[in-house]
């Protein structure tokens, strides 16, 4: 029935992409985040709906009347570096022979976040990615949270099998990106049931993140939420509530829940603390043997561990995506990568001042601090996990650009609109703040005009009739020939 159900669904909504390009975009996040295939148990669990849905969506972008293109922008641009850079990597990776597999992984979601790069231009494309992303996630983050209050947090929380997010630590850090997202649309909801609803699913993939008995998580949630209290419009109220909640929640998990966690003091004494950091080291260390283009990808095995890890029969996976890009594409992958996120934080930062003097970007201000808090989430937890190239972060900074565009967009036609009201339609154009692509030019002064100066004292006179006809004479001393009028505002 599942099976049945996902193929309808995928099948039935093509037509709809090729009508509108921009559907296309959230069907591909909706199969690449959530993979609700894989909860079949038929054909759908080996079908390409991701390969399908892929071609539609750049079919229709091909064959639409309107014109998609990838903004330049300094997040776009980057991006497009950090690509490149992958692939110049590849070329000169360890094991040459064996990064194929991985690097044609990379490629699809890397040239699939530049297709929804193209398609996301308004304000309910963002909107509909966000929700795209909080249902596919938030779905497993609801059934994790009732999972952990019937089993009174005694079971680990795991994610969807075959997915980014199987393993309990990279599920715990996806939900707690997606809380934030949770309390953006919680603000466009306006039924009351709707808003239960959200507030629940929120409190509910809370639970499933301590459930996941993730160490990592645990760090990124007292993060995020320092950060989401600090990025909330309301401070008091939303302090009081996590004040009140929160020891609630950890008290009510079970002892091997604070156990686990308490090992964070003693990282010393902890294997897979040990073994992460073993692998961080490596990967350092095959960086400054390799500075510029690193090891490429697979490089985690015995013969790379046994060249550039102290502990060389330890081998481990980076657990980090800052060691994971390190080692994988040296230090200037590293530094594309983290200036890709630097800029992201910028764009919404610009929307937040934006918004502070045009109140109908209340919107934009509100979506660009939570979709802040959910980067800030990842940077933290992703601190000890390999993720990499998971494609909802890169999604988000999308949005973030979007948002930005849409926010400027939106700013500089309040401003032709209020120049226009000032000093009317007709010259509006030439009183508005000139864009970027127009330079402005100054007028030639006096001793550089091409008009004659007069010399010599006398006076003028001069008359006209009703209908704008009229003659003088006259002449001056030590002044221009000619005046521009001047406007009066009455």
């Amino acid at each position: 029935m599942r099976d049945l159900l996902v193929t309808l669904l995928v099948f039935g909504s093509l037509p709809y992409v090729f009508k509108k390009p921009w559907f296309g975009m959230v069907l591909w996040v909706w199969i690449s985040v959530m993979n609700p295939h894989s909860q079949g148990w038929g054909f759908a669990r080996s079908f390409p709906f991701a390969a399908v849905i892929a071609a539609a969506t750049l079919a229709s972008i091909v064959l639409s009347k309107e014109r998609f293109r990838v903004p330049v922008t300094p997040v776009s641009t980057v991006f497009m570096l950090f690509i490149f850079w992958m692939c110049v990597t590849s070329l000169f990776a360890i094991h040459l022979d064996q990064v194929g597999t991985q690097w044609i992984k990379v490629m699809k979601i890397m040239g699939m976040t530049l297709a929804v790069f193209m398609l996301v231009k308004e304000r309910r494309h963002i909107e509909w990615m966000i929700w795209t992303i909080v249902v596919s996630i938030g779905y497993y983050g609801v059934k994790g949270g009732l999972f952990t209050l019937r089993s009174g947090g005694n079971y680990r929380v795991w994610g969807p099998a075959g997915t980014f997010i199987d393993d309990n630590n990279a599920f715990a850090l996806a939900l707690i990106m997606v809380i934030p997202l949770m309390y953006y649309l919680l603000s466009l909801l306006k039924n009351k049931y709707g808003r239960y609803a959200m507030m629940a699913s929120m409190l509910l993939c809370t639970l499933a993140s301590l459930g996941s008995y993730s160490r990592g998580a645990a760090v990124a949630m007292a993060a995020m939420i320092l950060f989401f209290w600090a990025k909330s419009n309301n401070r008091a109220i939303i302090g009081i509530l996590l004040v009140c909640v929160m020891p609630i929640l950890v008290l009510s998990m079970p002892s091997q829940w604070h156990e686990r966690i308490d090992t964070i003091k003693t990282y010393e004494e902890d294997g897979s603390a040990m073994g992460r950091i073993n692998a961080w080291r490596m990967a350092t260390n095959l960086a400054l043997d390799r500075p510029l283009v690193g090891g490429g990808f697979e490089i985690y095995d015995p013969g790379v561990f046994l060249m550039y890890a102290p502990v060389p029969e330890d081998v481990h996976a980076a657990h980090s995506i800052y060691f994971q890009i390190l080692g994988e594409h040296g230090f200037v992958g590293l530094l594309l990568y983290l200036t890709l996120g630097a800029l992201s934080w910028r764009e919404g930062t610009r929307v937040v001042t934006l918004a502070r003097t045009l109140p109908r970007l209340a919107w934009a201000s509100d979506v660009a601090r939570m979709l802040q808090v959910s980067l800030l989430g990842f940077a933290v937890g992703g601190a000890f996990l390999s993720l990499a190239y998971f494609d909802v972060p890169y999604y988000l900074m999308v949005a973030l650009a979007a948002t930005r565009a849409i926010a400027e967009r939106e700013s500089r036609a309040a401003i032709a609109a209020e120049t226009a009201t000032l000093f009317g339609e007709d010259n509006a154009a030439d009183l508005a703040p000139p864009s970027a692509a127009a330079p402005m030019h100054t007028p030639p002064s006096p001793s550089s005009s091409p008009l004659p100066a007069a010399s010599g004292n006398g006076n003028g006179n001069g008359n006209g009739n009703g209908n704008g006809n009229g003659n003088g004479n006259g002449n001056g001393n030590g002044g221009p020939a000619f005046a521009p009028p001047r406007k009066t505002l009455s």
